[in-house]
């Protein structure tokens, strides 16, 4: 029963942070930030929100964290009347990596079928 709660709780954080970021951060280093996932601790008062942006560049991937960083009190202000808990829970935001490492094995397995026909 209580993971059904959880994960229905990160699923509404997931919608409702997009939703913020779309609509109320005005912060021109989060535009094209997309939430991928939310990972929630069992007493719900700490959130990990796991992101993704287009560009692969450094400099790009730490200007969106800060501003993303800058940007969790908003956040955490706006998430409170969308949301019925208690209390709003802490948020960290955190780069998604699986897009890249997906991409990664993707280019792997396209050189060694390449491979394999030049033989």
């Amino acid at each position: 029963m209580v993971k059904h709660r959880i994960g229905r709780v990160e699923q509404e954080i997931q919608k409702e942070v997009n939703d913020i970021l779309l609509k109320r951060v005005r912060d021109p280093r989060v535009q094209g930030v997309t939430v991928t996932g939310v990972e929630m601790t069992g007493d719900l008062q700490s959130a990990t929100i796991y992101y993704s942006i287009l560009s692969e560049k450094d400099e790009d991937i730490e200007n969106t964290q800060a501003g993303l960083d800058k940007a969790k009190g908003l956040i955490r202000k706006e998430l409170a009347p969308r949301l019925t808990l208690y209390k709003i829970p802490e948020l960290e935001f955190k780069q998604d990596k699986s897009i890249q490492y997906g991409e990664k094995i993707d280019r792997l397995i396209a050189k060694m079928h390449q491979d394999e026909a030049n033989k």
